[in-house]
């Protein structure tokens, strides 16, 4: 990468953090007699990384999905700790990069209640020098909104920032900002989708991302 890197932008659930069961558990609680029998988490695996109030109105066709979204919630916040990790050398990473001097953030489709406790609970809170989240956009990914708000935050002009994502909204969020869109070969919709989507890297750990940069894990 020939443009110093002074920035790295984090997609929150299937990036960073090992949310999966616990997002597909919490559909399949509060869609329970709201969708037809069949339904099932390979249904709700492409969809992942859209807001949830718009999963919930594609998953079901309503509207109104106010009722389906307390009843995630309230699954989501009874098994959270249980079912929340860091992907491996996740937290390795981001300490090499903090004490490098490349800035970091999180730019998530995730509320804000949410990701704060996400963040807290597994200590990299700290971290984060800017963190978006649905309850500050007007326009969440794909659109290059939310990008562009932490690239405001921290200071740092697109073209020496990177985004780290998991899915087709993180990838087409970071294009339409001018960052680059780095893809996880861990997404549950695989690798090559995340070529297909336009990743310009896809890193199979975490570790990958740190000669990304260009700085030194020791």
């Amino acid at each position: 990468m020939q443009t110093k890197i002074h920035a790295v932008l984090f997609d929150l659930d299937g990036t960073i953090l090992d949310t999966n069961e616990l997002i597909i558990q919490s559909f399949l609680s509060a869609l329970a007699g709201a969708v037809p029998p069949g339904f099932g988490r390979e249904m709700i695996i492409p969809s992942m990384g859209l807001p949830l109030e718009k999963q919930l109105r594609l998953f079901t066709g309503r509207q109104n999905v106010e009722d389906l979204i307390t009843a995630y919630f309230d699954f989501n916040s009874q098994h959270h700790n249980r079912l929340i990790r860091l992907f491996p050398f996740v937290k390795e990473v981001l300490d090499a990069l903090n004490r490098s001097g490349v800035q970091l953030g999180v730019v998530t489709t995730k509320w804000k209640s949410s990701t704060t406790r996400s963040l807290t609970y597994l200590g990299i809170m700290d971290l984060m020098s800017a963190i978006v989240t649905l309850d500050d956009v007007q326009n969440p990914k794909p659109h290059p909104e939310p990008i562009r708000m932490a690239l405001k935050q921290l200071g740092v002009m697109p073209e020496s920032a990177i985004m780290v994502g998991d899915s087709e909204a993180d990838i087409v969020s970071a294009r339409e900002a001018g960052v680059v869109p780095i893809g996880v070969s861990w997404s549950l919709k695989g690798e090559e989708q995340m070529k297909r989507f336009g990743a310009i890297h896809v890193i199979h750990n975490m570790r990958e991302l740190l000669n990304i940069v260009g700085v030194n894990g020791d």
